[in-house]
């Protein structure tokens, strides 16, 4: 025999409340065990879909999302070697689908049920089994699936809880991409942009991403930090080591250690604060004032600045060596002008959340107001828009907001155009780069887009955009 017959308990009565909204896909070449599962899971989550050939997996994965996934370990081999279950386990995780994989094994395949577990399954269930024990499997990995990042695969939905964090234009579908590419790392990353651009949101969203999700995410304004409070907040101090130092505290390299720490406005610290911070990023380990003990530390360095690249490679302003430390990665963030169709698209995100929080019917745009918003230029980038928002939700007296309820805020009027062409320069260093990773490549455009942690359309683009 291939495998044992399943033999199932009797049935019970069981109210799992968090499988009702849960689809399952089962995959096995028993008709019978397909169609007693269907007939134990119907009841009892929101879809079943069974299919005794896995050379169908793709096809119905390619149509339906699925929270659950049961896969046999053996179909048509004679021998219960489990190949052909790791793989479609590793066809299933190749095709990015994000259901929680539950492998089905008999008796005699426990060892490569571990085995399983280490190549991504979430569990394994052994033949025969009872039905409350199944259920209980399946349960634990919606739990679990629940638990994890949010899916990055549709930018429009956001990450996680950022919900300002959307969009349908190429520069943030390339932005997206390349977070999802990065965050499973535990690559220093450099966030450059503008003010207002979300810098911090994109930082949340590679902790959310990680491998370190679960741990601490701490964040640091840097350019909150004088000089004499900047080793206290960050490294720590002991009792007494200064005027008002009255008890042992952890700086914040400790609170984030397993997770990922933040440090906002990194351009803006002195050189001699840098040169404390290079130490410690060097030797992982940090001294608290007052003490001459080094604790190791464990964390995942996000770093954010609106100090174009150009100026923070003068050494007389920035070290390059602290440089080449956080900028493993570099996250050019586009202003809000450069983003097309997701400026009204945010507008209305912004619109339906002010328009509940102030308990205000739901608003829709005049055409003279949409082109208000598309026409101005956000100096103050996508906080000027939701602070505008914010406003004309607030006075607006009708359901429609009229271009005249949209006014954008006096203090971003004296922005200068040097800003602008700064991040323009940037363009002259983006083409040079890719010049020198196609060349590295010998002209394969595939490799090259792979190295530049985009894809290859998105690099056809920039070809096309630099006359390459």
């Amino acid at each position: 025999m291939k495998r044992h017959n399943c033999s199932f308990a009797m049935p019970f009565i069981c109210i799992f409340m968090n499988l009702k909204n849960a689809t399952v896909l089962i995959i096995d070449d028993d008709v019978d065990i397909l169609t007693a599962v269907r007939l134990l899971l119907k009841p009892e989550v929101k879809a079943v879909v069974t299919e005794k050939n896995p050379e169908n997996i793709r096809s119905i994965l390619s149509r339906q999302k699925f929270d659950v996934i049961l896969l046999d370990m053996n179909y048509n081999s004679s021998i219960n070697t489990g190949n052909e279950g790791f793989y479609w386990l590793n066809k299933i995780k190749s095709w990015g689908s994000d259901a929680s994989v539950i492998m089905i094994t008999a008796y005699g395949d426990i060892d490569l049920a571990i085995r399983s577990l280490k190549e991504g399954a979430f569990d394994f269930m052994v033949k025969p089994w009872h039905n409350e024990k199944l259920l209980h499997t399946i349960q634990n990995a919606c739990k679990s699936k629940d638990a994890r990042p949010a899916d990055m695969e549709s930018p429009i939905n956001g990450f996680g809880n950022s919900l300002e964090l959307l969009g349908e234009s190429e520069p943030m579908q390339d932005l997206f991409y390349k977070i999802k590419k990065i965050a499973p790392t535990d690559a220093n990353i450099l966030i450059m942009g503008e003010n207002g651009t979300g810098k911090d949101l994109i930082a949340k969203a590679i902790h959310q991403h990680s491998l370190r999700h679960q741990k601490a995410y701490v964040k640091v304004d840097l350019g909150a930090l004088t000089e004499s409070l900047f080793e206290s907040e960050l490294f720590g101090h002991r009792k007494g080591a200064f005027t008002d130092a009255r008890e042992d505290r952890e700086g914040r390299f400790e609170a984030a250690n397993g997770g990922t720490l933040f440090l906002d406005e990194i351009g803006n610290i002195s050189l001699h604060q840098q040169a404390k911070l290079l130490s410690v990023l060097q030797n992982r380990q940090v001294i608290r004032l007052g003490s001459n003990t080094a604790t190791p530390i464990d964390i995942r360095l996000v770093c954010a600045t609106n100090v174009p690249l150009s100026e923070l490679a003068n050494e007389e302003r920035f070290r390059k060596d602290l440089i080449y430390r956080i900028n493993t990665v570099e996250i050019m963030v586009p202003p809000l002008r450069k983003r097309g169709q997701d400026i009204l698209l945010l507008a209305r995100h912004f619109s339906k959340v002010y328009s509940n929080k102030y308990l205000k019917p739901s608003l829709e745009f005049a055409k003279n107001a949409i082109d208000k918003l598309r026409n101005y230029h956000y100096p103050g980038n996508v906080r000027e828009l939701q602070y505008a928002i914010e406003r004309a939700v607030i006075m607006s007296e009708g359901d429609v907001l009229e271009a005249n309820d949209i006014i954008f805020s006096p203090l971003e009027s004296g922005a200068t155009v040097q800003e602008e062409t700064a991040y323009t320069n940037l363009g002259a260093v983006e083409k040079n780069t890719i010049l020198k990773v196609i060349e590295k490549n010998g002209g394969n455009i595939s490799k090259a887009a792979r190295e530049l942690g985009i894809t290859r359309t998105a690099l056809y683009r920039r070809l096309n955009k630099y006359d390459i």
